[in-house]
């Protein structure tokens, strides 16, 4: 069994396939074993998982996944990576490999027939210029999830994981945070990939919260706020708000809420905490 953890074996095949990596999918493939084996670790999967994996690749990690889990389904976009996954993995029969793009698949559909319907866990080694849309699509399609555990820019995991009034706090930091608790499990540098990235990455865990952690009345109220805030991030809430579109309060009736929320008017966006704006949109919800 020739894994491709191992970078002789990637090359192996890269060349055997006459493959050329395509900028515009972002590709980048693990070629460190020690790094595979943490992500397997912290993602914490046992003979009854399902997994979804998001971007294969050659199937780096799908053949780690594979000896894990009990079935595996991985989506991968490039259709020249098609045949070599079949080539790769053909020694598993666990495998399930999906031609097409992660933001237009039917993962519910996937979940109720691989799974029963039971919450799936999410491993990805994600293409850094769709990080966010893919895992806020997976979060917001109400898809049954138990955890998310994927490799991003660096600086993308730091402002997941960031604390109010910090400068990586922010629209994303609170968005992850609604839906699951965030834990960064290991910094992975630039020379662990083929080819190498310009830029460090770390390995984020996301676990789903089992019940919401705040509650809220319109959740899309709530995001509106969270958008509105960090839009103009130098600019106090009560400007802000009243700066934004879909937010008929004024300025008047914004300070109120914001007394009623027992903070400060001159306060910037950035201070709050989910559970503040949580409360703020109740507030204002009940003022429009």
């Amino acid at each position: 069994m020739a894994y491709l953890g191992n970078p002789q074996n990637t090359i192996a095949v890269l060349q055997k396939y006459n493959f050329n990596f395509q900028k515009k999918f972002g590709q980048n493939f693990l070629i460190d074993t020690h790094v595979l084996d943490k992500i397997i670790e912290k993602a914490n999967i046992t003979k009854e998982d399902f997994v979804l994996e998001i971007g294969p690749g050659i199937g780096t990690m799908t053949q780690y996944l594979c000896e894990e889990a009990g079935e595996v389904a991985a989506v991968e976009i490039d259709s020249n990576l098609i045949p070599i996954l079949k080539d790769t993995l053909s020694e598993y029969s666990n495998i399930e490999i999906v031609h097409g793009d992660i933001l237009k698949v039917d993962i519910g559909a996937l979940a109720r027939e691989k799974n029963q319907g039971k919450p799936i866990k999410v491993v990805a080694n994600l293409p850094y210029y769709i990080t966010t849309p893919i895992i806020m699509g997976l979060f917001e399609s109400h898809v049954p999830i138990d955890s998310i555990t994927v490799m991003v820019q660096k600086e993308v995991a730091e402002r997941m994981q960031a604390s109010p009034g910090t400068k990586d706090y922010g629209a994303l930091t609170l968005a992850v945070g609604y839906y699951a608790k965030p834990e960064i499990v290991a910094n992975v540098p630039p020379n662990c990939f083929m080819p190498r990235p310009k830029v460090g990455s770390s390995v984020i865990r996301l676990k789903r919260h089992e019940h919401p952690i705040v509650q809220v009345e319109n959740e899309k109220l709530m995001f509106d706020l969270i958008r509105a805030s960090f839009n103009q991030r130098r600019k106090t809430l009560v400007n802000g708000l009243n700066n934004a579109p879909g937010i008929f309060l004024g300025k008047e009736k914004i300070q109120e809420c914001l007394k009623e929320l027992s903070v400060s008017e001159t306060i910037r966006g950035e201070a709050l905490t989910l559970e503040q704006f949580a409360r703020l949109s109740n507030i204002m919800k009940n003022k429009m």
